[in-house]
């Protein structure tokens, strides 16, 4: 009986392992859901509207082959749109009944200038129009390396990527802007093809089979252990009685007599057991010590018996050996999805703040992944430029008073090449990264960046601005934040904020009004209105001002000029206007520029203004006196933080730094 249910057991566990097999073989479906991209007219770029990659649910693989280095980039799809609004571009979206439509855009420049006539705050169009004179509009413009893709992918003859792109995102395609786009693209997505009931399956079979295994070696050992089955055996035998020789036939006799005879051993070796020969006894041989040479019986059953019992333990090991090898490697071919899978149920999260965003919210101008890959192009850009003095490269970068202070840079170290090179912006650590939100251009975003290794290297406050849709991000105010100063409470990176208006009402003081503001502090010190609305720190930049200021008189007094020549020193707000985005405390961090002017000028027609050991002077005037005069002009990039209307707290100083503009003699 155990033969037969072994017999089931190998049926049932080959029944089982075939139906996991099956599942994980023959009835397994596709991985993947693939639709393909066709264009019926070729264009330079190929527009592919976020709904089409979001048809499906999942993770989305773009696969792109063509000819060369291949360029894809996903971003708002308004920002694509202002970007391609000047160009041919096949506009690739989801039409009736799920059907892929491609459409042939054309250029329309009339459509860009009626946007940028309208009122910004009443359109809620994307596109911009590009500034006057702008040449970043011409055909053929390359997409690779613009500040405007929130991520990019490029790669030669074949792109393949994958991307989970959420709602109001898009994704471009082009070689190089002059080449027709790739028209061979797919886009697939994962279809659920696990099998959670192939592994139970096949470790199910994998346990009956050994079952069966064990069933089956039952039954061998029952079967040896009843030694099989047994025949009739004879009758009982006689009991032996000793012959009598006398009563046998004479020939007999005679041949057993004379046997005996031959076969005989000595006497001194037999031992009688009868008293006389004619008794009929036989005699007997005596039971001698045991020739070692001979196995006894006895041992020879018990060498038998073990034997016996050795060899089916043997025989069990072998036939379980294969069964748990089998069963190892059907384990270890089942992937995750051949098994049921039992989610935990994850922890509920902790409450925190909620952050309610305004009905009308712009999307900020860039996501917090984007502003530190944009500032890590920045630095790289401008620390090569700084490295070769390289002007027009530095512009690629730099705009208003941060690229003014380059150019007088870049000429000093001409002059006097053992000028320092410039720091280079800290990218280590982006503490704070605050975006305009704003669908429109020109934007601006705010930064404070750390060097996260050199505790030399002083937090870097700086704002950027993107002028249009083709254009990158420029550095246009920098300054090195003090130890001492706070950072104002900001909006998170995803939320953004907006522009303060230069006439803000809603502060404690406008931003157009403030660079003024503190220019009198710094000429009039306690004298001025404006004193008591400033922290200390601003004061003590002030008083810095006014002590340099007296250092250049006391200078000339030292060298006998004071009578002969004479100072004068005015501060004013530069010609850029001030940036200004709001806390959330309602205040605003204001970036501003000031230009201090220093004169000297003699007082009589025989005396000259000479520079001395003014080295800078004489690098930037190549001269080393004048007869009327000199001008020197210093620059001061500040960032406040200005309170909100009706708030008793003061204006505090956050970032500040000098350069020097420019060394001019009076003609």
């Amino acid at each position: 009986m155990r033969f037969v249910w072994a017999v089931v057991a190998f049926v049932l566990a080959a029944g089982l392992i075939a139906a996991g097999i099956a599942q994980r073989t023959v009835f397994m479906g596709p991985s993947t859901q693939k639709v393909s991209v066709s264009v019926d007219e070729p264009a330079p770029y190929v527009l592919l509207d976020g709904d089409v990659l979001r048809e499906h649910p999942g993770e989305q693989t773009l696969m792109v082959r063509g000819e060369g280095d291949i360029f894809a980039a996903y971003g708002r799809t308004a920002d694509l749109e202002a970007w391609l609004s000047d160009a041919s571009y096949n506009h690739v979206s989801v039409g009736d009944g799920g059907k892929l439509d491609a459409e042939l855009v054309e250029p329309s420049a009339d459509g860009d200038a009626e946007e940028g006539g309208e009122d910004p705050a009443a359109t809620p169009a994307p596109a911009a129009t590009p500034a006057a004179g702008d040449a970043a509009a011409e055909p053929g413009r390359s997409p690779v390396g613009s500040d405007l893709w929130l991520f990019s992918y490029t790669d030669t003859d074949a792109l393949i990527a994958d991307m989970q792109l959420p709602e109001g995102m898009s994704l471009i395609i082009a070689h190089d802007g002059t080449a027709d786009a790739p028209d061979d693209i797919v886009v697939s997505w994962p279809l659920d093809n696990s099998t959670p009931l192939a592994g139970p399956l096949m470790a199910a079979g994998a346990a009956v089979l050994l079952v069966g295994l064990v069933l089956y070696v039952l039954g061998i050992r029952h079967q040896r252990r009843g030694r099989g089955p047994r025949r009739k055996g004879p009758g009982p035998m006689p009991a032996t009685e000793p012959i009598d020789v006398a009563q046998l036939p004479p020939s007999e006799r005679s041949a057993i007599e004379s046997g005996r005879t031959d076969d005989t051993p000595p006497a001194d070796d037999v031992t009688e057991t009868g008293t006389a020969e004619g008794d009929g006894t036989q005699p007997v041989e005596p039971a001698g010590p045991a020739d070692p040479a001979r196995p006894v019986d006895g041992d020879n059953d018990d060498r038998r018996s073990e034997m016996r019992t050795q060899r089916p333990a043997r025989r069990r090991r072998m036939l379980a050996f294969p069964a748990l090898a089998l069963t190892a490697l059907l384990a270890s071919g089942c992937s995750a999805d051949s098994w049921p899978q039992f989610t935990a149920s994850s922890p509920s999260p902790s409450p925190s703040a909620t952050v309610i965003a305004p009905e009308n919210q712009k999307p900020p101008a860039v996501t917090e992944a984007q502003a530190k890959r944009i500032l890590q192009k920045v630095s790289a850009t401008i620390a090569d430029a700084d490295e070769a003095m390289d002007i027009d490269l530095a512009g690629t970068r730099l705009d208003g008073p941060a690229l003014t202070a380059r150019k007088t840079e870049y000429a000093l170290r001409t002059a006097l090449p053992d000028t320092a090179v410039p720091a280079a912006i800290p990218t280590d650590d982006v503490e704070v990264v605050l975006p305009e939100a704003s669908d429109r251009w020109p934007r601006t975003v705010l930064l404070l960046s750390k060097s996260a290794g050199d505790e030399t290297v002083p937090p870097v406050v700086l704002t950027m601005t993107q002028q249009d849709p083709w254009s990158n991000y420029k550095v246009t105010n920098i300054a090195e934040m003090s130890a001492d100063a706070v950072f104002p409470e900001v909006a998170a990176a995803w939320l953004g904020t907006s522009l303060v208006p230069e006439d803000s009402a809603f502060l404690s003081i406008a931003p157009g009004d403030l660079a003024g503001m503190f220019s009198d502090v710094v000429d009039a010190g306690e004298k001025s209105p404006s004193y008591g609305m400033f922290d200390d720190l601003s004061l003590n930049l002030a008083q810095s001002i006014r002590d340099s200021r007296q250092a250049v008189v006391k200078n000339l007094a030292d060298n006998g000029a004071a009578k002969t020549s004479k100072t004068a020193f005015d501060i004013v707000p530069a010609d850029e206007p001030p940036v200004s985005l709001t806390t959330l405390d309602s205040g605003a961090i204001v970036a501003l520029s000031l230009v201090d002017t220093e004169t000297v000028t003699p007082t009589t027609k025989d005396a000259v203004i000479r520079f001395g050991d003014n080295a800078q002077a004489k690098a930037l005037t190549g001269v080393t006196e004048s007869a009327k005069g000199v001008t020197t002009k210093y620059e001061f990039q500040l960032f406040f933080s200005v309170p909100a209307q009706g708030s008793t707290e003061q204006i505090r100083l956050l970032a500040v730094r000098q350069d020097l503009l420019s060394v001019e003699v009076i003609k």
